[in-house]
């Protein structure tokens, strides 16, 4: 599980998301830009938790779907779960 929750894409987007809020916490204006910012981090966030989820199915031996980052290597992680 550690690797999955230390992922660089999760990382990422818990540290743009503490950018967010700093800006808030010092009372700048909230903006259209601001509006947008907060939406690019929600699908960073939720395309981070997407591929951790797909890495998991995968490596327990689910089909994944092809657009998927680990489309096509399921067999690899599964082999590499099984010898540990």
């Amino acid at each position: 599980m550690r690797k999955y929750l230390f992922g660089t894409g999760i990382i990422s987007a818990v540290l743009s998301g503490l950018t967010l809020l700093r800006a808030l916490r010092e009372g700048e204006r909230f903006t259209w830009r601001t509006a947008l910012a907060w939406v690019s981090w929600a699908i960073t966030l939720l395309l981070a938790v997407g591929a951790i989820v797909d890495t998991r199915r995968a490596s327990t031996g689910h089909l994944v779907p092809q657009d998927s980052p680990v489309a096509g290597r399921e067999t690899k992680l599964l082999k590499k779960r099984l010898r540990h």
